[in-house]
Protein backbone atom coordinates (compact mmCIF):
# COMPACT_ATOMS: atom_id res chain seq x y z
CA UNK A 1 0.00 0.00 0.00
CA UNK A 2 2.83 2.45 0.89
CA UNK A 3 4.30 1.81 -2.58
CA UNK A 4 1.09 2.97 -4.27
CA UNK A 5 0.83 6.01 -1.97
CA UNK A 6 4.37 7.00 -2.90
CA UNK A 7 3.57 6.62 -6.60
CA UNK A 8 0.42 8.68 -6.20
CA UNK A 9 2.31 11.46 -4.40
CA UNK A 10 5.01 11.44 -7.04
CA UNK A 11 2.40 11.68 -9.80
CA UNK A 12 0.66 14.54 -7.96
CA UNK A 13 3.98 16.33 -7.63
CA UNK A 14 4.70 15.99 -11.34
CA UNK A 15 1.19 17.16 -12.19
CA UNK A 16 1.56 20.18 -9.91
CA UNK A 17 4.93 21.02 -11.42
CA UNK A 18 3.42 20.96 -14.86
CA UNK A 19 0.94 23.62 -13.77
CA UNK A 20 3.29 25.49 -11.44
CA UNK A 21 2.72 29.21 -11.05
CA UNK A 22 5.94 30.98 -12.00
CA UNK A 23 6.82 34.37 -13.39
CA UNK A 24 9.54 33.00 -15.64
CA UNK A 25 11.52 35.78 -17.32
CA UNK A 26 10.55 39.27 -16.09
CA UNK A 27 11.21 42.50 -17.98
CA UNK A 28 12.58 45.38 -15.86
CA UNK A 29 13.86 48.83 -16.82
CA UNK A 30 17.40 47.40 -16.95
CA UNK A 31 16.53 44.34 -19.02
CA UNK A 32 15.24 40.80 -18.62
CA UNK A 33 15.78 38.89 -15.34
CA UNK A 34 15.19 35.26 -14.50
CA UNK A 35 15.16 33.92 -10.97
CA UNK A 36 14.45 30.53 -9.45
CA UNK A 37 11.12 28.88 -8.75
CA UNK A 38 10.29 26.62 -5.81
CA UNK A 39 7.30 24.47 -4.90
CA UNK A 40 6.14 24.22 -1.29
CA UNK A 41 3.87 21.28 -0.47
CA UNK A 42 2.55 18.54 -2.72
CA UNK A 43 -1.23 18.06 -2.71
CA UNK A 44 -2.08 21.77 -2.32
CA UNK A 45 1.18 23.38 -3.33
CA UNK A 46 2.26 26.98 -3.11
CA UNK A 47 5.04 28.42 -5.20
CA UNK A 48 7.61 31.14 -4.80
CA UNK A 49 9.79 32.93 -7.33
CA UNK A 50 13.06 34.30 -5.97
CA UNK A 51 15.26 36.85 -7.72
CA UNK A 52 18.67 37.53 -6.17
CA UNK A 53 21.19 40.14 -7.20
CA UNK A 54 19.25 42.54 -9.43
CA UNK A 55 21.25 45.79 -9.82
CA UNK A 56 19.42 49.00 -8.97
CA UNK A 57 22.45 51.32 -9.16
CA UNK A 58 25.89 51.47 -10.75
CA UNK A 59 29.06 50.90 -8.74
CA UNK A 60 29.21 54.23 -6.86
CA UNK A 61 32.22 56.48 -6.71
CA UNK A 62 33.90 56.96 -3.35
CA UNK A 63 31.86 59.46 -1.28
CA UNK A 64 29.60 60.25 -4.21
CA UNK A 65 25.91 59.67 -4.90
CA UNK A 66 25.28 56.57 -6.99
CA UNK A 67 23.97 56.72 -10.55
CA UNK A 68 21.20 54.60 -12.04
CA UNK A 69 22.27 51.28 -13.48
CA UNK A 70 22.66 51.41 -17.30
CA UNK A 71 21.09 47.97 -17.79
CA UNK A 72 22.31 44.78 -19.44
CA UNK A 73 21.86 42.76 -22.59
CA UNK A 74 20.34 39.31 -22.71
CA UNK A 75 18.69 37.76 -19.66
CA UNK A 76 20.25 38.33 -16.24
CA UNK A 77 20.35 35.13 -14.17
CA UNK A 78 19.26 36.46 -10.79
CA UNK A 79 20.05 33.37 -8.73
CA UNK A 80 22.77 34.33 -6.22
CA UNK A 81 23.11 36.96 -3.50
CA UNK A 82 25.66 39.64 -4.36
CA UNK A 83 28.43 40.89 -2.10
CA UNK A 84 27.43 43.31 0.63
CA UNK A 85 28.72 46.87 0.50
CA UNK A 86 32.35 47.42 1.52
CA UNK A 87 32.60 47.44 5.31
CA UNK A 88 34.77 46.37 8.20
CA UNK A 89 34.65 42.79 9.40
CA UNK A 90 33.18 42.22 12.86
CA UNK A 91 36.71 42.18 14.31
CA UNK A 92 37.34 45.50 12.49
CA UNK A 93 40.80 44.31 11.46
CA UNK A 94 39.97 43.78 7.77
CA UNK A 95 37.28 44.60 5.22
CA UNK A 96 34.67 42.58 3.39
CA UNK A 97 32.30 43.40 0.56
CA UNK A 98 32.66 45.49 -2.58
CA UNK A 99 32.11 49.01 -3.88
CA UNK A 100 29.87 47.50 -6.59
CA UNK A 101 27.15 46.48 -4.16
CA UNK A 102 23.85 48.14 -5.09
CA UNK A 103 21.76 45.04 -5.68
CA UNK A 104 18.35 43.90 -4.45
CA UNK A 105 16.51 40.61 -3.93
CA UNK A 106 12.81 39.81 -4.43
CA UNK A 107 10.56 36.99 -3.16
CA UNK A 108 7.20 36.60 -4.94
CA UNK A 109 4.65 34.06 -3.55
CA UNK A 110 1.95 32.35 -5.62
CA UNK A 111 -0.94 30.21 -4.42
CA UNK A 112 -2.67 27.76 -6.69
CA UNK A 113 -1.98 27.59 -10.41
CA UNK A 114 -2.01 31.29 -11.28
CA UNK A 115 0.74 33.83 -10.71
CA UNK A 116 0.12 36.57 -8.18
CA UNK A 117 -0.91 40.07 -9.15
CA UNK A 118 -1.33 43.34 -7.24
CA UNK A 119 0.35 42.02 -4.07
CA UNK A 120 1.39 44.30 -1.19
CA UNK A 121 5.15 44.96 -1.21
CA UNK A 122 7.43 45.01 1.86
CA UNK A 123 10.94 46.48 1.47
CA UNK A 124 13.40 45.61 4.24
CA UNK A 125 16.17 47.97 5.45
CA UNK A 126 18.75 46.18 7.61
CA UNK A 127 20.36 47.47 10.77
CA UNK A 128 23.92 47.29 12.08
CA UNK A 129 24.75 50.72 13.59
CA UNK A 130 25.20 52.14 10.06
CA UNK A 131 28.52 50.24 10.10
CA UNK A 132 27.74 46.56 9.44
CA UNK A 133 25.12 44.60 7.53
CA UNK A 134 23.85 43.32 4.22
CA UNK A 135 20.66 42.53 2.33
CA UNK A 136 20.75 38.81 3.13
CA UNK A 137 21.79 39.21 6.77
CA UNK A 138 23.93 36.87 8.82
CA UNK A 139 23.97 33.28 7.72
CA UNK A 140 24.80 29.74 8.78
CA UNK A 141 25.53 27.84 5.57
CA UNK A 142 22.50 28.56 3.33
CA UNK A 143 20.27 29.79 6.16
CA UNK A 144 20.20 33.58 5.80
CA UNK A 145 18.57 35.74 8.48
CA UNK A 146 16.86 38.04 5.96
CA UNK A 147 15.62 35.30 3.64
CA UNK A 148 12.16 36.58 2.69
CA UNK A 149 10.58 33.22 1.81
CA UNK A 150 8.66 32.48 5.03
CA UNK A 151 7.40 36.06 5.38
CA UNK A 152 6.32 36.20 1.73
CA UNK A 153 4.50 32.86 1.76
CA UNK A 154 2.82 33.20 5.16
CA UNK A 155 1.78 36.82 4.68
CA UNK A 156 1.08 36.72 0.93
CA UNK A 157 3.30 39.72 0.29
CA UNK A 158 6.26 40.43 -1.97
CA UNK A 159 9.44 40.87 0.10
CA UNK A 160 12.39 42.93 -1.12
CA UNK A 161 15.81 43.34 0.52
CA UNK A 162 18.72 45.47 -0.74
CA UNK A 163 22.24 46.68 0.05
CA UNK A 164 23.21 50.23 0.96
CA UNK A 165 26.59 51.79 1.78
CA UNK A 166 27.80 51.90 5.38
CA UNK A 167 30.40 53.43 7.67
CA UNK A 168 32.59 56.24 6.30
CA UNK A 169 31.73 55.30 2.70
CA UNK A 170 28.02 55.67 3.41
CA UNK A 171 27.84 58.51 5.90
CA UNK A 172 31.09 60.50 6.19
CA UNK A 173 30.38 64.22 5.89
CA UNK A 174 32.23 67.50 6.30
CA UNK A 175 28.95 69.15 7.22
CA UNK A 176 28.96 71.32 4.10
CA UNK A 177 28.61 71.04 0.32
CA UNK A 178 32.09 69.55 -0.13
CA UNK A 179 31.00 66.23 1.40
CA UNK A 180 27.28 66.47 2.20
CA UNK A 181 27.03 62.84 3.35
CA UNK A 182 23.91 60.62 3.52
CA UNK A 183 25.14 58.47 0.63
CA UNK A 184 23.65 55.41 2.34
CA UNK A 185 20.26 57.14 2.63
CA UNK A 186 20.38 58.04 -1.08
CA UNK A 187 21.14 54.36 -1.85
CA UNK A 188 18.06 53.36 0.15
CA UNK A 189 15.92 55.90 -1.68
CA UNK A 190 17.23 54.67 -5.04
CA UNK A 191 16.29 51.07 -4.18
CA UNK A 192 12.80 52.08 -2.99
CA UNK A 193 12.24 54.15 -6.15
CA UNK A 194 13.42 51.23 -8.33
CA UNK A 195 10.86 48.99 -6.65
CA UNK A 196 8.17 51.63 -7.17
CA UNK A 197 8.92 51.71 -10.92
CA UNK A 198 9.43 47.99 -11.53
CA UNK A 199 7.51 45.89 -9.00
CA UNK A 200 4.32 45.67 -11.07
CA UNK A 201 6.20 43.38 -13.48
CA UNK A 202 6.75 40.99 -10.55
CA UNK A 203 3.08 41.00 -9.52
CA UNK A 204 3.35 43.76 -6.92
CA UNK A 205 1.20 46.82 -6.37
CA UNK A 206 3.42 49.93 -6.75
CA UNK A 207 0.80 51.94 -4.86
CA UNK A 208 0.95 49.65 -1.81
CA UNK A 209 4.57 49.65 -0.66
CA UNK A 210 5.64 49.30 2.99
CA UNK A 211 9.22 49.95 4.08
CA UNK A 212 10.31 48.25 7.29
CA UNK A 213 13.54 47.85 9.21
CA UNK A 214 15.25 47.29 12.55
CA UNK A 215 17.74 49.35 14.60
CA UNK A 216 19.74 51.54 12.17
CA UNK A 217 17.36 50.18 9.53
CA UNK A 218 14.41 51.33 11.64
CA UNK A 219 15.89 54.81 12.01
CA UNK A 220 16.47 54.76 8.24
CA UNK A 221 12.81 53.88 7.70
CA UNK A 222 11.82 56.81 9.90
CA UNK A 223 14.14 59.21 8.07
CA UNK A 224 12.87 57.99 4.69
CA UNK A 225 9.32 58.85 5.79
CA UNK A 226 10.48 62.32 6.84
CA UNK A 227 12.42 63.17 3.67
CA UNK A 228 10.59 65.33 1.12
CA UNK A 229 12.01 63.09 -1.62
CA UNK A 230 9.70 60.24 -0.58
CA UNK A 231 6.34 61.98 -0.35
CA UNK A 232 3.94 59.72 -2.25
CA UNK A 233 6.56 57.04 -2.98
CA UNK A 234 5.42 54.48 -0.39
CA UNK A 235 2.27 54.06 1.64
CA UNK A 236 3.33 52.58 4.98
CA UNK A 237 6.34 52.16 7.26
CA UNK A 238 7.40 49.97 10.20
CA UNK A 239 10.25 50.89 12.57
CA UNK A 240 11.50 48.18 14.92
CA UNK A 241 13.80 49.60 17.65
CA UNK A 242 14.87 52.90 16.16
CA UNK A 243 13.50 56.21 14.84
CA UNK A 244 14.87 59.39 13.34
CA UNK A 245 14.67 61.04 16.78
CA UNK A 246 16.97 58.44 18.40
CA UNK A 247 20.09 60.11 19.88
CA UNK A 248 22.31 58.03 17.56
CA UNK A 249 20.27 58.51 14.37
CA UNK A 250 21.71 61.92 13.45
CA UNK A 251 25.41 62.83 13.64
CA UNK A 252 25.47 66.39 14.95
CA UNK A 253 29.22 66.98 14.53
CA UNK A 254 30.19 65.18 11.30
CA UNK A 255 33.24 67.38 10.66
CA UNK A 256 34.90 66.12 13.86
CA UNK A 257 34.74 62.55 12.57
CA UNK A 258 35.68 63.52 9.00
CA UNK A 259 38.84 65.13 10.39
CA UNK A 260 39.56 62.03 12.48
CA UNK A 261 39.42 59.89 9.34
CA UNK A 262 41.48 62.49 7.45
CA UNK A 263 44.24 62.39 10.07
CA UNK A 264 44.45 58.62 9.97
CA UNK A 265 44.74 58.39 6.17
CA UNK A 266 47.07 61.39 5.81
CA UNK A 267 44.72 64.01 4.36
CA UNK A 268 44.90 67.75 5.11
CA UNK A 269 42.22 68.72 7.60
CA UNK A 270 42.42 72.51 7.75
CA UNK A 271 40.15 73.07 4.75
CA UNK A 272 37.03 71.01 3.97
CA UNK A 273 37.50 71.29 0.19
CA UNK A 274 41.05 69.93 0.38
CA UNK A 275 39.96 67.29 2.92
CA UNK A 276 37.09 66.07 0.74
CA UNK A 277 39.20 65.98 -2.43
CA UNK A 278 41.83 63.92 -0.64
CA UNK A 279 39.32 61.52 0.92
CA UNK A 280 37.70 60.82 -2.45
CA UNK A 281 40.98 59.59 -3.94
CA UNK A 282 41.98 57.56 -0.87
CA UNK A 283 41.79 53.77 -0.96
CA UNK A 284 38.17 53.04 0.14
CA UNK A 285 39.39 50.12 2.25
CA UNK A 286 41.73 52.43 4.11
CA UNK A 287 38.83 54.83 4.71
CA UNK A 288 36.72 51.97 6.04
CA UNK A 289 39.39 50.77 8.46
CA UNK A 290 40.25 54.29 9.62
CA UNK A 291 37.24 54.14 11.94
CA UNK A 292 37.10 51.50 14.63
CA UNK A 293 34.33 51.18 17.19
CA UNK A 294 36.29 50.10 20.26
CA UNK A 295 33.99 48.09 22.51
CA UNK A 296 36.29 47.75 25.51
CA UNK A 297 37.62 50.19 28.11
CA UNK A 298 35.21 52.90 27.00
CA UNK A 299 35.20 56.15 28.96
CA UNK A 300 31.53 56.78 28.13
CA UNK A 301 28.57 54.61 27.05
CA UNK A 302 29.07 52.99 23.64
CA UNK A 303 26.11 54.87 22.14
CA UNK A 304 28.24 58.06 22.24
CA UNK A 305 30.87 56.51 19.95
CA UNK A 306 28.64 55.76 16.95
CA UNK A 307 30.34 58.12 14.54
CA UNK A 308 28.86 57.55 11.10
CA UNK A 309 25.14 58.06 10.73
CA UNK A 310 22.86 60.38 8.73
CA UNK A 311 23.31 64.15 8.89
CA UNK A 312 21.08 67.16 8.42
CA UNK A 313 22.32 68.02 4.95
CA UNK A 314 19.74 70.64 3.96
CA UNK A 315 18.63 68.36 1.14
CA UNK A 316 17.58 64.77 1.81
CA UNK A 317 17.23 65.64 5.50
CA UNK A 318 16.55 69.37 5.20
CA UNK A 319 16.02 70.09 8.91
CA UNK A 320 16.05 68.51 12.34
CA UNK A 321 13.87 65.38 11.96
CA UNK A 322 11.52 66.62 14.69
CA UNK A 323 10.42 69.37 12.26
CA UNK A 324 9.78 67.04 9.29
CA UNK A 325 6.79 64.95 10.38
CA UNK A 326 4.49 66.82 8.00
CA UNK A 327 6.16 64.82 5.21
CA UNK A 328 4.80 61.61 6.77
CA UNK A 329 1.24 62.90 7.19
CA UNK A 330 -0.19 60.32 4.77
CA UNK A 331 2.07 57.40 5.73
CA UNK A 332 0.64 54.66 7.98
CA UNK A 333 3.26 54.09 10.69
CA UNK A 334 3.74 51.08 12.98
CA UNK A 335 6.59 51.46 15.47
CA UNK A 336 7.84 49.89 18.67
CA UNK A 337 10.72 48.60 20.78
CA UNK A 338 11.85 45.48 22.61
CA UNK A 339 11.39 45.63 26.37
CA UNK A 340 15.15 45.23 27.03
CA UNK A 341 16.49 46.80 23.84
CA UNK A 342 19.23 48.44 25.88
CA UNK A 343 20.61 45.18 27.27
CA UNK A 344 23.08 44.67 24.42
CA UNK A 345 24.55 48.13 25.02
CA UNK A 346 24.40 47.92 28.80
CA UNK A 347 26.41 44.69 28.61
CA UNK A 348 29.17 46.56 26.76
CA UNK A 349 29.11 49.49 29.18
CA UNK A 350 28.84 47.42 32.38
CA UNK A 351 29.71 43.77 31.78
CA UNK A 352 28.85 43.00 35.41
CA UNK A 353 25.12 42.95 34.58
CA UNK A 354 25.61 39.59 32.81
CA UNK A 355 27.84 38.07 35.51
CA UNK A 356 25.68 36.41 38.19
CA UNK A 357 28.57 35.94 40.62
CA UNK A 358 29.62 39.59 40.46
CA UNK A 359 27.84 42.46 42.16
CA UNK A 360 27.02 45.87 40.80
CA UNK A 361 27.37 48.88 43.09
CA UNK A 362 25.19 51.99 43.36
CA UNK A 363 28.24 54.02 42.34
CA UNK A 364 28.48 52.12 39.03
CA UNK A 365 24.80 52.75 38.32
CA UNK A 366 25.23 56.42 39.20
CA UNK A 367 28.24 56.79 36.87
CA UNK A 368 26.31 55.26 33.97
CA UNK A 369 23.41 57.66 34.55
CA UNK A 370 25.91 60.53 34.79
CA UNK A 371 27.45 59.57 31.45
CA UNK A 372 24.06 59.28 29.74
CA UNK A 373 23.10 62.75 31.01
CA UNK A 374 26.49 64.34 30.31
CA UNK A 375 25.16 67.36 28.34
CA UNK A 376 23.06 68.51 31.29
CA UNK A 377 25.67 68.11 34.01
CA UNK A 378 24.98 67.30 37.66
CA UNK A 379 21.40 68.55 37.66
CA UNK A 380 20.44 66.09 34.92
CA UNK A 381 22.32 63.27 36.59
CA UNK A 382 20.73 63.86 40.01
CA UNK A 383 17.18 64.00 38.63
CA UNK A 384 17.67 60.89 36.48
CA UNK A 385 19.38 58.87 39.21
CA UNK A 386 16.67 59.71 41.74
CA UNK A 387 13.96 58.67 39.27
CA UNK A 388 15.54 55.36 38.30
CA UNK A 389 16.37 54.36 41.87
CA UNK A 390 13.07 55.48 43.43
CA UNK A 391 11.92 51.85 43.80
CA UNK A 392 15.17 50.54 45.26
CA UNK A 393 14.48 50.88 48.97
CA UNK A 394 17.32 50.71 51.52
CA UNK A 395 18.72 47.31 50.39
CA UNK A 396 18.03 46.75 46.68
CA UNK A 397 18.62 43.29 45.25
CA UNK A 398 21.28 42.79 42.60
CA UNK A 399 18.76 41.81 39.95
CA UNK A 400 16.82 45.05 40.48
CA UNK A 401 19.99 47.16 40.29
CA UNK A 402 21.13 45.46 37.11
CA UNK A 403 17.68 45.85 35.54
CA UNK A 404 17.84 49.55 36.40
CA UNK A 405 20.91 49.92 34.17
CA UNK A 406 19.12 48.16 31.31
CA UNK A 407 15.97 50.25 31.80
CA UNK A 408 17.95 53.50 31.70
CA UNK A 409 19.78 52.55 28.50
CA UNK A 410 16.62 51.16 26.87
CA UNK A 411 14.73 54.36 27.64
CA UNK A 412 17.48 56.73 26.51
CA UNK A 413 18.59 54.88 23.34
CA UNK A 414 15.28 53.48 22.09
CA UNK A 415 12.02 53.75 24.03
CA UNK A 416 11.68 57.48 24.73
CA UNK A 417 12.59 58.69 21.21
CA UNK A 418 10.18 56.08 19.84
CA UNK A 419 7.38 57.43 22.00
CA UNK A 420 8.19 60.94 20.81
CA UNK A 421 8.10 59.81 17.17
CA UNK A 422 4.73 58.15 17.75
CA UNK A 423 3.31 61.34 19.25
CA UNK A 424 4.65 63.51 16.42
CA UNK A 425 3.39 61.15 13.73
CA UNK A 426 -0.06 61.07 15.31
CA UNK A 427 -0.21 64.86 15.69
CA UNK A 428 0.82 65.57 12.09
CA UNK A 429 -1.14 62.72 10.47
CA UNK A 430 -3.81 63.42 7.86
CA UNK A 431 -4.71 59.99 6.45
CA UNK A 432 -1.82 58.16 8.12
CA UNK A 433 -2.62 55.79 10.98
CA UNK A 434 -0.33 55.19 13.97
CA UNK A 435 0.29 51.92 15.86
CA UNK A 436 2.60 51.22 18.80
CA UNK A 437 3.96 47.96 20.23
CA UNK A 438 6.27 46.53 22.89
CA UNK A 439 7.96 43.19 22.05
CA UNK A 440 8.65 41.23 25.25
CA UNK A 441 9.27 37.59 24.27
CA UNK A 442 12.37 36.77 26.38
CA UNK A 443 15.82 36.25 24.94
CA UNK A 444 17.08 32.66 24.85
CA UNK A 445 20.79 33.52 24.87
CA UNK A 446 22.36 30.97 27.25
CA UNK A 447 25.05 33.46 28.29
CA UNK A 448 22.49 35.88 29.71
CA UNK A 449 20.77 35.74 33.12
CA UNK A 450 17.31 34.13 33.06
CA UNK A 451 15.60 37.43 33.89
CA UNK A 452 16.69 39.13 30.66
CA UNK A 453 13.72 40.03 28.45
CA UNK A 454 13.67 40.74 24.72
CA UNK A 455 17.11 42.03 23.80
CA UNK A 456 18.01 44.25 20.87
CA UNK A 457 17.45 42.38 17.56
CA UNK A 458 15.65 39.46 19.26
CA UNK A 459 12.59 40.22 17.11
CA UNK A 460 14.37 39.61 13.79
CA UNK A 461 14.21 35.82 13.87
CA UNK A 462 10.45 35.97 14.43
CA UNK A 463 9.51 38.47 11.74
CA UNK A 464 11.46 36.41 9.19
CA UNK A 465 9.80 33.16 10.31
CA UNK A 466 12.89 31.27 11.49
CA UNK A 467 10.94 29.14 14.02
CA UNK A 468 9.02 27.59 11.10
CA UNK A 469 12.12 26.74 9.08
CA UNK A 470 14.04 25.14 11.97
CA UNK A 471 11.59 23.25 14.17
CA UNK A 472 14.30 21.60 16.28
CA UNK A 473 15.87 24.87 17.42
CA UNK A 474 12.60 26.54 18.40
CA UNK A 475 9.68 25.81 20.72
CA UNK A 476 5.97 25.81 19.80
CA UNK A 477 5.61 29.12 21.68
CA UNK A 478 8.28 30.63 19.41
CA UNK A 479 6.24 29.62 16.36
CA UNK A 480 3.21 31.26 17.98
CA UNK A 481 5.16 34.51 18.39
CA UNK A 482 6.47 34.35 14.84
CA UNK A 483 3.04 33.63 13.39
CA UNK A 484 1.51 36.49 15.36
CA UNK A 485 4.13 39.01 14.24
CA UNK A 486 3.97 37.96 10.59
CA UNK A 487 0.15 38.21 10.66
CA UNK A 488 0.09 41.71 12.16
CA UNK A 489 2.95 43.01 10.02
CA UNK A 490 1.62 41.70 6.70
CA UNK A 491 -1.98 42.70 7.44
CA UNK A 492 -0.67 46.19 8.10
CA UNK A 493 1.25 46.10 4.82
CA UNK A 494 -1.87 45.01 2.97
CA UNK A 495 -4.44 47.37 4.49
CA UNK A 496 -2.80 49.85 6.88
CA UNK A 497 -4.61 48.11 9.75
CA UNK A 498 -2.78 45.18 11.47
CA UNK A 499 -6.15 43.61 12.31
CA UNK A 500 -7.47 43.50 8.73
CA UNK A 501 -6.06 41.47 5.90
CA UNK A 502 -5.46 37.89 4.81
CA UNK A 503 -4.13 36.69 8.19
CA UNK A 504 -6.04 35.96 11.39
CA UNK A 505 -4.71 37.72 14.50
CA UNK A 506 -5.13 36.76 18.19
CA UNK A 507 -6.37 40.14 19.46
CA UNK A 508 -7.49 43.53 18.20
CA UNK A 509 -4.65 46.05 18.02
CA UNK A 510 -6.04 49.51 18.74
CA UNK A 511 -4.40 52.51 17.07
CA UNK A 512 -2.21 54.87 19.09
CA UNK A 513 -3.30 58.32 20.21
CA UNK A 514 -1.60 60.88 22.43
CA UNK A 515 -4.37 60.88 25.04
CA UNK A 516 -4.02 57.24 26.09
CA UNK A 517 -0.82 56.08 24.40
CA UNK A 518 -2.23 52.68 23.44
CA UNK A 519 0.25 49.92 22.59
CA UNK A 520 0.15 46.17 22.04
CA UNK A 521 2.50 43.97 24.05
CA UNK A 522 3.67 41.11 21.82
CA UNK A 523 4.81 37.83 23.36
CA UNK A 524 3.64 34.19 23.41
CA UNK A 525 0.30 35.09 25.03
CA UNK A 526 -1.34 37.86 22.98
CA UNK A 527 -4.96 38.38 24.14
CA UNK A 528 -7.26 41.37 24.63
CA UNK A 529 -5.31 42.00 27.85
CA UNK A 530 -2.20 42.70 25.74
CA UNK A 531 -3.56 46.13 24.78
CA UNK A 532 -2.06 48.58 27.29
CA UNK A 533 -1.61 52.30 27.79
CA UNK A 534 1.07 54.85 28.72
CA UNK A 535 4.26 52.84 28.15
CA UNK A 536 6.73 53.90 30.90
CA UNK A 537 5.07 57.31 30.90
CA UNK A 538 6.92 58.77 33.96
CA UNK A 539 10.26 58.04 32.28
CA UNK A 540 9.08 59.33 28.92
CA UNK A 541 7.93 62.57 30.54
CA UNK A 542 11.26 62.92 32.32
CA UNK A 543 13.46 62.55 29.23
CA UNK A 544 11.16 64.34 26.78
CA UNK A 545 10.21 67.27 29.03
CA UNK A 546 12.05 67.68 32.34
CA UNK A 547 15.48 66.62 31.11
CA UNK A 548 15.24 68.36 27.74
CA UNK A 549 14.28 71.68 29.38
CA UNK A 550 17.38 71.69 31.57
CA UNK A 551 20.14 74.04 30.32
CA UNK A 552 22.98 72.45 28.36
CA UNK A 553 26.46 72.82 29.82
Amino acid sequence: MSHWIALALAFASLLAAAHAATLGVVYTEGGFVQGTKKQIGILSPSYIDTFKGIPFGSAPGVLEKAESHPGWSGTLKATEFKERCLQATLTQTDTRGELDCLYLNIWVPHSGKSVSTNLPVMIWIYGGAFIFGGAQGANFLDNYLYDGEELALRGNVIVVTFNYRLGPLGFLSTGDANLPGNYGLWDQHMAIAWVKRNIAAFGGNPDNITIFGESAGAASVSLQTLSPYNVGVFKRAISQSGVGLSPWAIQEDPLFWAKEIGRKVGCPIGDTAALSNCLRITDPRALTLAYKLDLSNLKYPVVHYLAFSPVIDGDFIPDDPIHLFHNAADVDYLVGVNNMDGHLFAGMDLAVINEPLKKISPAEVQKLVKDLTLPKGSSGMDLAYNLYTSNWGPNPEQELMKKTVIDAETDYIFLVPTQEALAHHYMYARTGRTYSYLFSHPSRMPLYPSWVGADHADDLQFIFGKPFGNTLAYRPQDRDVSGTMIAYWTNFAATGDPNKGPSKVPATWLPYDTQYGQYLEINKDVTYKSMKQGLRSPYVRFWAQTYRNLPNL
